[in-house]
């Protein structure tokens, strides 16, 4: 999955000429936003989205950080059922928003993804949201699952605990994303890094063992010793 934005400089630009050029676009789930208000100018920046990716089909559109959410929601739908869209979701990145992805998902039928930010330092999506999401059939997109880097300043100069090679981790990085996969509720996660070599350890984490309930509860008492 790729995720992307129009908002994101010539990300979507650089992204479909590199899905083309490889010739991909089959093993590619494309995911983009939508971030502005107004119907019209909703499908004009859209068809835009398309235009750079080239792809006349987006696997996956998102509302934005809510904006304009029940007009742009009402344009997603009909897009889907025009085979113009695979999945339709809505995203935020604050704590203060879930509430309010909660309220819509409970009262809204056929969103397909919601996209949040969740980490082991901030796990409020855990008491309402993620149950919810999972009640609803809803997919999961993690957001900010490494703070921006600030959950490996709280851990500079300590060892891996021995127990984590429990659920086949060998790095920091790979602990706190396996910790959020760990989650039944959570589909996938946007780690969001321009270095090759954090990638690649980042990718580790899909590999092999994920940490149990068990584990998890162990995990989350000694973050909270830290």
């Amino acid at each position: 999955m790729i995720d992307t934005s129009p908002m994101y400089g010539r990300s979507e630009g650089v992204v479909g000429d590199l899905v083309a050029e490889l010739g991909v676009r089959e093993k590619i789930f494309l995911a983009t936003k939508v971030w502005i208000s107004g119907r019209n100018q909703g499908i004009a920046q859209m068809q835009r989205s398309a235009q750079p990716l080239r792809s006349p089909v987006i696997d996956l559109m998102q509302i934005h950080n809510l904006v304009d959410w029940r007009t742009q929601l009402a344009t997603l739908r009909q897009m889907k059922a025009d085979g113009r869209l695979r999945y339709i979701g809505i995203t935020h990145y604050t704590t203060g928003a879930l509430p309010e992805l909660v309220r819509i998902l409970e009262s809204e039928d056929g969103i397909d993804f919601v996209q949040l930010g969740y980490s082991l330092a901030t796990r409020e999506p855990e008491t309402r949201l993620l149950p919810v999401a999972a009640a609803r059939g809803v997919a999961v997109i993690v957001n900010q699952p490494l703070e921006r880097g600030d959950l490996f300043r709280a851990v500079r100069g300590k060892p891996l605990p021995e127990w984590a090679a429990e659920f086949d981790c060998a790095s920091w990085a790979q602990l706190f994303l396996k910790y959020l996969l760990g989650d039944p509720a959570v589909t996938v996660l946007i780690p969001a890094t321009n270095k090759p070599d954090h990638m690649a350890d980042n990718l580790l984490a899909g590999v092999g063992r994920l940490p149990d309930a068990r584990q998890r509860e162990q995990i989350r008492r000694w973050w909270d010793l830290l």
